[in-house]
């Protein structure tokens, strides 16, 4: 048997076992689906009418979690080291103070204000021109740094406002005090 003989029997066989494997495998017809028969008679449709006192339903108040606070404001800051004076200062003579309340947790917020009162003229132009330089830095910040500090802008913004109050009011030293805390947080957001 020479190669093209056996090419052929190969051949051969390779087409008898297709043709077994599709006539011993059966015919596929389409399945056919019953029909169903028309509905001939009309059918008359009703109205259902609606009740006139529906039952009212209460909204229960869902009890939410506590609102998240910034993770940005409970890092500690860096303290600066003060260089060390070379020569020992000549020591006052101490001075005891009486017990003094510790302030409560709103003068801690704002700041301590005075009771206003005359005025030192220079007090309050270094107050104004305080005020007037952190509300310039504050509108001269990048506005994607604004948005992501949003939380610490707010509060310059509202030290600013009450500084602004507190000069009006006659009030120099609470206003300085107060633009003084705004000038501090720009500081820190300017970093």
């Amino acid at each position: 048997m020479n190669g093209f003989e056996k090419l052929m029997r190969t051949r051969v066989s390779v087409a008898l076992c297709f043709g077994l494997t599709v006539g011993l495998g059966g015919c596929r017809h389409k399945a056919q689906v019953a029909t169903l028969p028309a509905v001939l008679t009309p059918v008359a449709l009703e109205e259902i009418p609606e009740p006139e006192n529906l039952p009212m339903v209460e909204v229960q108040q869902a009890k939410l979690p506590p609102v998240p606070v910034i993770a940005s404001e409970g890092k500690p800051k860096r303290e600066r080291k003060k260089p060390v004076p070379k020569t020992a200062p000549a020591q006052d003579p101490v001075q005891i103070a009486a017990a003094v309340p510790p302030p409560s947790p709103e003068d801690l917020a704002i700041g301590a204000l005075t009771a206003g009162g005359e005025a030192n003229p220079q007090t309050k132009q270094d107050a104004a021109d305080l005020i007037t330089a952190s509300e310039k830095r504050l509108n001269a910040l990048p506005t994607q740094k604004a948005e992501e500090e949003k939380a610490q802008v707010s509060k310059v913004k509202n030290f600013l406002k009450d500084a602004q109050e507190a000069l009006k009011t006659g009030d120099a030293e609470g206003a300085k005090t107060l633009a003084t805390k705004a000038k501090l947080l720009l500081d820190d957001l300017e970093k």
